[in-house]
């Protein structure tokens, strides 16, 4: 039996901005393929979405029988799970792609891990957007006089995103809280 342990994720700077994905593919306790690549601007979901499509498609280029895929994404985790209802033409269309190419395998089992130990696709995501930035300087928007994205006051949901509510989705970030702007904020 091929198995193969994949950790995933997908980062977007600005929702939507400037996007990445990572994948560290490992086979018998061992790292066999990195991946990080710039997607173009789009939302942190789309993003997560792509990252597990390609994970998808690069387990069947190393004919893959069985998947292991950790992502620290908890919509996607449920979305894909069917515990979200999935409403966005969007991301509608990225689950049913990664659904036809979960076909293809014996079996898959996704989990929802902690970010702490999915931190190599993290930094491979973060990477593929910092490269990028740094090639085209045009692409930063938004951005503080100290250069880094502001974090308060941002939106948590993208309009592709579940029928989630703000206070539910506040409620999962634990330095967060909901207030009636439909924004989460710093404690």
């Amino acid at each position: 039996m091929n198995l193969l342990l994949i950790h995933i994720d997908g980062a977007s700077k600005g929702n939507p901005g400037p996007s990445g994905i990572g994948v560290v593919i490992s086979k018998n306790g061992r790292v066999i393929k990195n991946i990080s690549s710039y997607i173009g601007e789009t939302t942190n979901n789309v993003a997560e979405y792509t990252s597990l499509i390609w994970a998808l498609q690069e387990a069947l280029k190393l004919k893959a029988e069985v998947l292991k895929i950790n992502t620290d994404s908890q919509l996607l985790y449920r979305q894909i799970k069917k515990i979200y209802k999935t409403k966005h033409p969007n991301i509608v269309g990225l689950l049913n792609q990664a659904t036809h190419l979960i076909s293809g395998f014996k079996q898959v089992s996704i989990n929802h891990v902690p970010r702490e130990q999915n931190s190599a696709a993290d930094k491979l995501a973060t990477q593929a957007v910092k490269d990028e930035l740094k090639k085209n300087r045009s692409l930063i928007k938004g951005q503080t006089e100290g250069g880094r994205p502001a974090i308060a006051g941002r939106k948590v949901r993208a309009p592709e995103d579940s029928a989630l509510s703000n206070t539910e989705a506040c409620a999962g970030l634990e330095l967060w809280e909901s207030a009636r702007d439909g924004k989460c904020h710093r404690k």
